[in-house]
């Protein structure tokens, strides 16, 4: 008997709409506390909504209000501005 092929979850990027592996994409997550963070492990716990690991789907999500929309809250430019500069640091390493 052949084993089946084990299923990858796929996630969809709220920036670009596309379709990619969930390891593949960085978690935006809404703490219990109401605080909105990237989740660079995957593991906080709290509403999650994914992009891709780029500044330019960020800014396409943040433009379009499709993060404040998934994640059911009102993120400030403050926010979306720390999110940046983290995704900046990041892509550095």
């Amino acid at each position: 008997m052949e084993k089946k092929a084990k299923k990858i979850p796929e996630r969809q990027c709220l920036g670009c709409n596309g379709h990619f592996p969930k390891a593949a994409l960085l978690r935006v997550v809404r703490a219990p506390d109401g605080t909105v963070s990237l989740d660079f492990g995957g593991k906080k716990s709290g509403r999650g909504a994914y992009i891709c690991k780029s500044a330019a789907c960020l800014k396409k999500a943040e433009k379009n209000g499709r993060l404040a929309k998934n994640l059911a809250c009102e993120i400030p430019a403050e926010v979306y501005a720390a999110m940046h500069e983290e995704l900046r640091q990041h892509e550095g390493e």
